[in-house]
């Protein structure tokens, strides 16, 4: 018989709380990530528009082009990082396919992270420009580094690769041997029956039969039955050899 009220409770290891608390630090500075994008987004038309202002090229264009890949990008990258923190709920409750599918969405999101870190560490900021009726990227960096705060720059540098370290080090503590046996589903253990308990089924000779119910006339434990005697009938002429049942002499 199993019970499952004395079935141990599995104990979370420590480095699947640990990978939890660096998924949700990485929604965190993917939160930051984004107001920054956003409190800085009116600067960087500006510069922008200021950049191919005497050129060929429409500002005003290049602009919402930023606005579609800076903005949307950001949001994107918001939105699964909040899948990230729904699922290291799940794995903190032992669920394996939740742990799967983290890897999935996390091996997503580093090379998306790490990409951008790739693309602002080889040239910065580029729109295209280089051409014979635009700005050089040079230029169109210079005026981005001009309009925008001195601290945006490394700060969104900083914040990409904490956000990369954290990530790949979730992902690795989820993948390590100490944390397959949390992942596994219990098995259900077997408990010997209670002492005194009753249980229903055929019993062993020697062994004391079921009780009886109420109203049921029992058996006798020891001896013979015992019955009447029949009835005696009219017709039965009493024995002679009973003392006064003589009859009298007649001679």
């Amino acid at each position: 018989m199993v019970d499952s009220q004395s079935t141990p409770a599995r104990q979370r290891p420590s480095i699947v709380s640990i990978s939890s608390y660096l998924l949700f630090l990485f929604l965190a500075l993917q939160v930051i990530s984004l107001i920054i994008t956003l409190s800085t987004f009116g600067k960087t038309r500006d510069a922008l528009r200021e950049a191919y202002a005497g050129s060929a090229t429409d500002g005003e264009q290049v602009a919402d082009v930023f606005a579609v890949i800076g903005i949307g990008g950001s949001i994107v990258l918001l939105l699964l990082a909040v899948v990230l923190g729904v699922l290291a709920l799940f794995n903190n409750q032992g669920r394996n396919g939740a742990r799967i599918t983290t890897w999935i969405v996390g091996g997503i999101m580093v090379c998306c992270v790490g990409g951008g870190l790739l693309s602002n560490a080889a040239g910065g900021f580029n729109t295209g420009g280089g051409t014979s009726d635009g700005p050089s990227p040079e230029e169109i960096q210079r005026r981005l580094e001009e309009a925008l705060p001195s601290w945006v720059t490394p700060v969104s540098l900083l914040l990409g690769v904490l956000s990369l370290i954290a990530l790949i080090t979730a992902l690795v503590l989820l993948a390590l041997p100490k944390a397959n046996p949390f992942f596994r589903k219990p098995t259900a253990g077997w408990e010997p029956p209670t002492p005194g308990a009753s249980y229903p089924g055929p019993q062993a000779p020697g062994q004391p039969g079921y009780p009886q119910a109420s109203g049921e006339p029992g058996y006798p434990s020891s001896g013979e039955p015992s019955y009447p005697p029949p009835a005696a009938r009219p017709d039965d002429t009493p024995p002679t050899d009973r003392p006064g049942s003589t009859p009298p002499s007649t001679s």
